[in-house]
Formats: C-alpha cells, sequence, structure tokens
C-alpha cells in the first residue's frame, strides 16, 4: 500500500495531512519542505516529486511570499506577503494534481512581530473554507520560540482553535533554531536555547492535544539556519528519542512516538543526523539554502558556458549576424536552475527516505 492508497494527489488539508504524516512516520521516512519564492521553483519542486513518486512539502516564508508578490510592492503592514501567500497558494492548487503527487501546503516560521502576516493568511483560509469546505493551506506555522513558554503556547492555543474547525494542521517551534533567517537573527542565542527539553514538549503536547491532534512540534536540538563548516554545528538528533519515550510514559505506554516532529535547519546536515532524525519521529524537514544554491547552479553554469551569445542581442561566435534570442530568453536560462534544483529536491528526498512512496 501506498500513500495515494491513503490520500489524493494534489493539495492535502484536514486529517488526510495526519493520515500521510502517519504513514511517513510508521514507515520510516520524512518528506522534505522547499520554500517557495517563485512559480518556477514551485514547479520544479512539484517536477522532482513526480519523477520520484514521493509527496512533497511547499512552503511559503514571510520574505518569500513577499517576493513571490513582486519586490515592488510596500509590505508595511505585511500586505505584499500576504498577498504573496495566498498567489502562491492559489498557483500551487492549480497545477499540483497536474503532477499527481500529494502535496502540503505551508507557511514557514512566523514570529510574533509578523503575526499580521499570519492573520491575513488565515482570513484567506476562512473564506476559502466558506466556498470550498477546507482551507486554502494545508498547514500554518507559529514560531513564538523568542518569547516565553507561556506566552508561546497560550499564543499557538489561541490561534489553534480557530484553525482545528477549518482542517488546518499547526506547526509550533520551542527552543530556537540559530542562524539567521529571513531577517530573524538568532545567531547569538545562549547556546542551552539550542536544546529543547522534554517537559516542554510535553506541556505543548498537552495544551494542543486537547484542541485538535493536528500538530506538529519543531523541537530545537542544537540546529541552525544555513550551511556551515563540519564540526561548528553540533547537532543532537538522538535527544528527539527523549522526547518521544517522556511522552509516551506520560500517556502510560498506549502509543509508540506520539510525537510529529519536525527538523529545522536541515541544509548541511549529514545523512547520519537525518537518518537518526526520522528513527525519533521527525516526518518534515525543512530545507532551503541547499535548494536556492542549486537554483543559482544551472542559471550560472549556463551564463558562463554561453557567455558569448549573451553579450549582445545579435552577434555570437557562430557570426556578427547571428541572433541570441534563443539563449536570453528567460524560459532557456531559468530552465537550467529549474533542471538543477530538481536534482537537488530528488536527493533531499532520498536522503529522508522520501521515493518510491506513492
Amino acid at each position: 500500500m501506498g500513500v495515494l492508497d491513503i490520500v489524493p494527489a494534489g493539495v492535502l488539508t484536514g486529517d488526510n495531512v495526519r493520515k500521510l504524516f502517519e504513514y511517513a512516520k510508521e514507515h520510516q521516512f520524512a518528506i522534505p519542505t522547499i520554500n517557495v519564492t517563485s512559480s518556477s521553483v514551485a514547479n520544479a519542486v512539484l517536477e522532482a516529486a513526480r519523477d520520484i513518486k514521493a509527496p512533497i512539502i511547499l512552503q511559503v516564508s514571510q520574505g518569500g511570499a513577499a517576493f513571490f508578490a513582486g519586490k515592488g510592492l510596500p509590505n508595511d503592514k505585511q500586505q505584499a506577503s500576504i498577498a504573496g501567500a495566498i498567489a502562491a497558494a492559489h498557483h500551487i492548487r492549480t497545477v499540483a494534481k497536474e503532477y499527481g503527487v500529494p502535496v502540503v501546503l505551508h507557511s514557514d516560521h512566523c514570529a510574533k512581530k509578523l503575526l499580521p502576516w499570519f492573520d491575513g493568511m488565515l482570513k484567506a483560509d476562512e473564506d476559502y473554507f466558506a466556498q470550498h469546505q477546507e482551507p486554502l493551506f494545508s498547514s500554518h506555522m507559529l514560531d513564538l520560540s523568542e518569547e516565553s513558554k507561556e506566552e508561546n503556547i497560550a499564543t499557538c492555543v489561541k490561534y489553534f482553535k480557530r484553525m482545528a474547525p477549518l482542517g488546518l494542521w499547526l506547526e509550533m517551534e520551542i527552543g530556537i533554531t540559530g542562524g539567521e533567517e529571513d531577517g530573524v537573527d538568532n545567531t547569538g542565542v545562549d547556546n542551552s536555547r539550542l536544546y529543547t527539553q522534554p517537559e516542554d514538549i510535553w506541556d505543548v503536547y498537552t495544551a494542543l492535544s486537547q484542541i485538535s491532534p493536528n500538530f506538529s512540534i519543531a523541537a530545537a536540538f542544537g540546529n541552525v539556519h544555513g550551511v556551515y563548516k563540519p564540526g561548528n554545528v553540533r547537532l543532537h538528533p538522538e535527544l528527539l528519542n527523549k522526547h518521544q519515550l517522556y511522552a509516551e510514559e506520560k500517556l502510560g505506554q498506549k502509543q509508540k512516538k506520539p510525537l510529529f516532529l519536525v527538523f529545522h535547519g536541515g541544509s548541511g546536515s549529514t545523512k547520519e543526523e537525518i537518518k537518526t532524525a526520522v528513527q525519533n519521529g521527525v516526518v518534515k524537514m525543512n530545507v532551503d539554502t541547499d535548494t536556492q544554491w542549486a537554483y543559482l547552479c544551472g542559471i550560472r553554469d549556463f551564463i558562463q558556458n554561453k557567455s558569448g551569445y549573451l553579450q549582445t542581442q545579435v552577434g555570437n561566435p557562430e557570426g556578427a549576424d547571428k541572433p541570441n534570442k534563443k539563449y536570453y530568453d528567460p524560459r532557456v536560462w531559468v530552465r537550467e536552475g529549474e533542471k538543477t534544483l530538481v536534482e537537488r529536491v530528488k536527493e533531499a528526498c532520498a536522503d529522508l527516505g522520501n521515493t518510491n512512496r506513492l
């Protein structure tokens, strides 16, 4: 039995998201989550998933969503980020079924200062639900990890009560992911805050499970955004097993690995670290920095290899009167970036055991 025997192709919502993550946890694989900044990126990620017969997660960040809408738009009230997230969601919804793979449509880190962006997306979910009986997105992430544990959990509870009736999945973060991404700079945080404690995870589980089972926890185990030299980042994915065991004990051993866990800062991780994380209940791993680089590589190589054809509109090494349109047409060089991105997404899926799962 494969994934398509339990959930349909296209964007998933409601219990279908949980069914997918339950299947992943049971079969010991996780699904990479790729940040989408344009329709080109989205299409390449879907192409990769189709080619290797795998479910996939596409997400928009606050900055990526603003870029999707257009850098020329003002964003002083998060209006560009809201519009871009909605535009990306509609594009992905339109084409996802054509690729024949299950898709989780997600929004990335939302810190306290970005809650107006979250509010705008949630309003779009509610409007979409009124017409289609399902939300526009599959899931959203709240990241109040910079706040106190009490405020973090209370804010998640408040929003989850509004999200659950729509069939939205909630991802929350407790413990901080280091490094810098999308304007949130955690490079100087105390090292101890990069490791979440089992008691904190249980407090989250206790609060959210009273509302709905459809939530996941991004627990910190030394994670850092970006790519760093080997040895500069100390990941301890084995700590995730302690969270699972603690929750199992609290639940009276009624359920094995009851937590749906998320791996942030996955770029640059070793295959052994990834394997350990998946064995301990990680069902979703964010991969952004590596895929950004992959997208550039194809375009960079094309520009360098075809340099002689890209200096003028007419005239190249084949002759002074030879036109160059077939080289500078964006459909040509953007496609080269898509090709290298496709291969990197396939690699991320393979690392997580997410191939031939349909």
